[in-house]
């Protein structure tokens, strides 16, 4: 037997394997690196969060980014050479992470890592018949490993999509094993650059479970402010939204879109909702003259009630919801979603569920390492997205 894979046999045996939980989101503000212990696997899984933290990316990685980050046309030649550049760097952060933490590498059994989506394009979204879904995250797994000297497991979302469904969101796995309950019913509603809900219904059955995107949560928001109040890359604590006023016109223009009468589950992302989206929907409105103040306040609102509409839709009776991502961090956006939902019992945060609000993503990728290595087949249909008893992540050895 190789010794990587005996390696991987005896962490898989463990009762219990520290994981490292890698996110990198569409907001391209850092890399979350979450340090886990998890113990067991399936609907036993626990997990204990020993470190986190967000490494900063600094602009040379967002320029980089920037310049083929949903982008439909873009250099070829530059995304090939982003796939191991950025596999590289993130393997880098993370054993700076582990020196800082004073952890040794070889105590850690893998590393979880998500990569950097550049493109999304399910089949709602792309116009080519002869194809199906399809999405590309960029970070080469072999580097990570091979920089790190850990064993690491990564490019999760192409599973999802070998077995149908559209590659995202993947919430529906790590929230359904760690946060279902059997005395509430829960709304787990993440805020990102894309806003994703996963709805936990108390009965606990998995054939009611599902997660989706809902739609634009920070990343029109971010890019607006990032060409129009640099250097800000964000509206901090809400004060420039605060400062405007909505505009009826242009906010009934942001929310005409087919997008948001599909069904759920369904997927979406910044090829869509982005800054020429706003710009043409100013064009249908007439507001392209609208000052930049009354421009954030209104695509606050419009992110507002795009979520409530969405929560509305699934909640039951005192349901609660446990926010997370950078919208958390946003009491214009948050006050609006409590006005919005008056039937949600309370809005609170996955504080409160033991799990930081900022490194939930992370940690959702850490369970689904552990589910790739250590559990039983699991049957979750995500509704009509037909999923079921798939393993998710290819493995990569550090030699």
């Amino acid at each position: 037997m190789h010794p990587h894979i005996e390696k991987l046999y005896i962490s898989a045996r463990k009762s219990s394997r520290l994981i490292i939980g890698l996110m990198s989101g569409t907001s391209l503000d850092g890399l979350d690196v979450a340090l886990c212990k998890v113990t067991g696997a399936g609907t036993n899984t626990q997990i204990n969060v020993l470190h986190f933290t967000t490494v900063e990316y600094d602009q040379d990685y967002k320029n980089k980014i920037k310049q083929v980050f949903a982008k439909r046309e873009c250099d070829l030649e530059l995304v090939t050479l982003l796939h191991p550049w950025v596999g590289k760097l993130h393997g880098t952060m993370v054993s700076k992470c582990l020196q800082t933490w004073k952890v040794n590498a070889s105590d850690i059994d893998v590393i979880a890592s998500h990569g950097q989506t550049i493109y999304h394009c399910p089949k709602t979204q792309h116009n080519h018949p002869d194809f199906d879904n399809g999405t590309l995250q960029i970070g080469d797994s072999d580097q990570i490993a091979v920089t790190t000297g850990i064993t690491t497991i990564g490019d999760f979302r192409q599973k999802h999509i070998a077995a149908g469904a559209e590659g995202a969101p993947l919430a529906v796995y790590g929230d359904y094993l760690y946060f279902s309950s059997a005395d509430e019913t829960r709304i787990l509603l993440n805020m990102g650059g894309i806003a994703n809900l996963t709805f936990l219904p108390k009965s606990g059955a998995m054939r009611d479970v599902f997660s989706s995107d809902i739609g634009p949560g920070n990343t029109i928001m971010d890019a607006y402010v990032q060409q129009y109040f640099s250097p800000l890359h964000y509206d901090d604590n809400a004060n420039i939204a605060k400062s405007g006023k909505v505009n009826a016109d242009l906010l009934k223009a942001l929310c005409n879109n087919a997008f948001f009468n599909l069904s759920m589950p369904k997927t979406t992302g910044p090829e869509v909702f982005n800054l020429a989206y706003l710009q043409r929907a100013q064009q249908k409105s007439n507001t392209l003259n609208l000052n930049h103040e009354d421009v954030l306040a209104t695509l606050n609102t419009f992110t507002a009630r795009v979520i409530a509409n969405a929560i509305n839709e699934c909640a039951q009776n005192n349901s609660v919801v446990y926010a997370s991502g950078g919208g958390i961090h946003n009491p214009l956006l948050m006050a609006q979603l409590k006005e919005l939902c008056p039937s949600i019992k309370a809005f609170k945060n996955t504080d409160d569920l033991g799990i930081n609000p900022d490194a939930k993503e992370a940690v959702l990728f850490a369970i689904l390492a552990n589910e790739c290595l250590a559990a039983e087949q699991q049957s979750l249909s995500n509704h009509t997205q037909g999923i079921a008893g798939i393993t998710m992540g290819k493995v990569s050895f550090p030699d």
